[in-house]
């Protein structure tokens, strides 16, 4: 059975919550785990504790190889209100490899199914988001298909995340909603992205949850992206 590759949704110790890793400890992580590539990406400013802009603009000078792992260096942003708003400029922005938009409160409130579809896929329009996280929170209820359609329209993956379905999650029962973004992709054969989100290096590289559920879909190997890095890439214009 082919091996993880990757892992895109990080954070160090630049995001708070507690911890206290630096990049080169989360490289250790990933080069012990295996993986070919990881991707640090801390909170934007509007998370409580989250970096700043100017340690986002640092990273355009990080190393690209640390411990033998390739390094790639994006943010989760903020979605700060329907219109799609995000919590870093542009010029911050333009020189990440990729950038993570989520929904976090207490930074955008819970709004109906309608406004917060609205505001996922307004995000998605911006070109340097090529993710939309943890987008299985009970609390923010979407339109799945409409999503969906719309990360196909806007060439975005949506992420099932690992912490979202762990026993300790704090985003309620998401397996019946990345069900349905497993089941709804898979309809219209567009892939997903696994992810870690640890905060720390406790779970780098863990899919044990998102696994169990990609297996109860029966998710095709081909349309989970971290199965190959090389795909990955391609889908960044790397």
């Amino acid at each position: 059975m082919p091996s993880l590759e990757f892992d895109i949704h990080t954070h160090t110790i630049a995001s708070g919550h507690g911890s206290t890793a630096t990049i080169t400890d989360m490289a250790k992580a990933a080069a012990a785990r295996n993986l070919q590539m990881l991707g640090i990406t801390d909170h934007g400013p509007a998370t409580l504790g989250g970096g700043r802009t100017s340690y986002f603009r640092s990273l355009s000078h990080a190393q690209r190889i640390r411990l033998g792992v390739e390094m790639m260096y994006g943010a989760e942003v903020n979605i700060l209100d329907n219109k799609g708003k995000l919590d870093l400029e542009d010029s911050i922005l333009d020189k990440l490899d990729y950038a993570i938009a989520s929904i976090h409160k207490p930074v955008k409130k819970p709004g109906t199914i309608e406004e917060n579809t609205t505001a996922y896929i307004a995000a998605m329009q911006h070109p340097k988001v090529r993710i939309i996280g943890h987008c299985d929170d009970v609390k923010y209820p979407v339109d799945y298909l409409a999503l969906i359609k719309a990360a196909m329209k806007y060439d975005v993956l949506l992420e099932i995340n690992n912490s979202s379905l762990s026993p300790d999650g704090y985003r309620g029962d998401t397996r019946f909603n990345d069900l349905m973004i497993l089941n709804l992709c898979r309809h219209f054969h567009y892939p997903v992205v696994l992810a870690s989100d640890s905060h720390g290096t406790k779970h780098v590289g863990d899919f044990e949850h998102t696994l169990e559920l990609v297996k109860l879909a029966e998710m095709p190997e081909s349309l989970v992206m971290n199965y190959s890095l090389k795909a990955f890439k391609c889908f960044l214009g790397r």
